[in-house]
C-alpha cells in the first residue's frame, strides 16, 4: 500500500531506520442514520471507513513524544513531554493526540515512556467523517499496543471521547470514537449509546453503494453550536424529568414524547428534543428495515432524518441542503442525508450501482451551478477498526 510505504519512508528520514518501527491505521466513519442521538442516550448506525489516518511509530525510552504529520508538513516536528499535560485546545491536530495521552493518565493508566511518530491522512479534515476521532483512536491504539495490552478496543473508544470532552472541550457523544475503534469490514454498528451494547449488521448492499459527497465547506460556528445543541437537549430532558421518570431522551417512544412535550418550557429546546426522540426511533426502524432487505424504507428514513436535522435540530446548512435535495430527485438514489455534526461536511447517500456514473455527474453539475463550489464524491466501503497493520 503506497501510503504505508510513504509514512514509513518519511519516518526513517525524520527519525532514523533503526529499531522496532510499527505501522497503525485508524479509520474515519460515516454515520448512515442516527445523528446527534449519541449524547442523548439513543441509537446510532455508523460504519468505519477505509479512509483514515496512518502512522509509523517507534517507542522511546524517555518521556518525550515527537510527531510529524505529512498532511500538515509546515508544522514541522512537534515535540513535548507526556508529563504534566493540562487540558487545552489550540485547534491543531496534535491536541487530539495530547488529549488521549492525558486521558489515559487521568483514568489510572500510566504510560511509561513516549514515542516517535509520523502520520498521514487520506481522510479529508473538516468533512464530517470524524477525522478527530480517527486521530484519537490512532493514538489510543498505539498506546494500547506499545504499553497497555490489557486495554480493550471499547476502552480506547471511551478514552477518545473522554479526551475530546475534557481536554479539547467538545461535548461529543461516543459514536465517532466507537466506530473508529470497533469497525468491522462490510458491516455497520448498531450501537445503543446509553448502554454501549452493540450489534454488527451486515450491509448487504448487493446492487447499491454508499456514496459520500463532501460539500467542501465547514462553517466556523460548528464547535460552539454543537455544544449549544447538547445543552439545549439537556434542558429539555430536565423539563421532562419534572413530569416523568426518564434518564435520557433516548428512553422515550414517540408516543411518550408527545404526552410530555408540553413540559418543555423553551420552544427551541422542544425542537431539539423532538429531533432526538424521533431520530432515535428512525434509527431503530431503519436497522430493522435493512435487516429485512427493505432498502426503500431505509432510504425514506434517511431522507426524514435530514429534514429533522435541518428543521428541528438546525445543524444543516445551505450547501448540505442542496446536496440532499439534489440527491432526492436524482435517478438511482434510494436515500440521502447530511452526516456528522453538521454546519458543513458531507452527505451520505445509498445509490444503485447502475446509476453511479450518472448520479455523480448530475450531482457535480447541480452543486456547482447552485453554489459555485466543486464537490468531492467517493464511494465508501465499511472497514475494520483501528489497529496495528505491520
Amino acid at each position: 500500500m503506497a501510503i504505508v510505504d510513504e509514512v514509513k519512508d518519511e519516518f526513517c528520514k525524520r527519525f532514523g531506520d533503526k529499531g522496532d518501527i510499527r505501522i497503525y491505521f485508524a479509520p474515519g466513519r460515516v454515520n448512515l442514520i442516527g445523528e446527534h442521538t449519541d449524547y442523548n442516550g439513543g441509537h446510532v448506525f455508523p460504519c468505519a471507513l477505509s479512509l483514515g489516518n496512518y502512522a509509523a511509530v517507534r517507542k522511546r525510552e524517555d518521556d518525550r513524544v515527537r510527531w510529524f504529520n505529512m498532511t500538515y508538513p509546515d508544522d514541522g516536528v512537534i515535540e513535548t513531554s507526556i508529563k504534566g499535560l493540562k487540558p487545552g485546545d489550540n485547534g491543531l491536530w496534535y491536541d487530539y493526540q495530547l488529549g488521549v495521552i492525558w486521558a489515559f493518565g487521568e483514568n489510572g493508566h500510566e504510560i511509561p515512556s513516549g514515542f516517535d511518530m509520523v502520520m498521514k491522512a487520506d481522510l479529508p479534515a473538516g468533512s464530517g467523517l470524524s477525522a478527530s476521532a480517527s486521530i484519537e483512536e490512532l493514538c489510543a491504539v498505539i498506546i494500547r499496543d506499545l504499553f497497555l495490552p490489557d486495554i480493550s478496543p471499547v476502552d480506547c473508544a471511551i478514552m477518545g471521547q473522554y479526551s475530546e470532552n475534557r481536554y479539547n472541550g467538545m461535548n461529543c457523544g461516543i459514536m465517532d470514537q466507537f466506530a473508529s475503534a470497533m469497525g468491522k469490514k462490510d458491516h455497520a454498528i448498531f450501537l445503543d449509546t446509553a448502554t454501549l451494547k452493540y450489534d454488527y449488521v451486515p450491509l448487504n448492499l448487493r446492487n447499491e453503494k454508499i456514496v459520500v459527497i463532501n460539500s467542501r465547506v465547514k462553517h466556523s460556528l460548528a464547535g460552539s453550536a454543537y455544544n449549544d445543541r447538547r445543552s439545549e437537549s439537556e434542558r429539555a430532558l430536565k423539563d421532562i424529568q419534572a413530569v416523568k421518570a426518564v434518564e435520557t431522551l433516548g428512553d422515550l417512544s414517540t408516543e411518550e414524547f408527545e404526552e410530555v412535550k408540553a413540559a418543555i418550557k423553551d420552544p427551541v429546546c422542544l425542537k431539539r428534543a423532538r429531533h432526538a426522540v424521533y431520530e432515535n426511533i428512525r434509527t431503530i426502524d431503519a436497522v430493522a428495515a435493512l435487516k429485512s432487505g427493505d432498502l426503500e424504507s431505509f432510504g425514506k428514513l434517511m431522507n426524514d432524518s435530514h429534514v429533522s436535522l435541518r428543521d428541528d435540530y438546525e445543524v444543516s446548512c445551505k450547501e448540505l441542503d442542496i446536496l440532499a435535495e439534489e440527491a432526492w430527485k436524482t435517478e438511482g438514489c434510494i436515500g440521502s442525508r447530511m452526516t456528522g455534526g453538521g454546519f458543513g461536511g458531507c452527505t451520505v447517500s445509498i445509490v444503485k450501482k447502475d446509476s453511479l456514473e450518472s448520479f455523480e455527474a448530475s450531482m457535480k453539475a447541480a452543486y456547482k451551478e447552485r453554489t459555485g463550489i466543486d464537490c468531492e464524491i467517493f464511494t465508501a466501503d465499511a472497514a475494520d477498526g483501528a489497529g496495528r497493520i505491520i
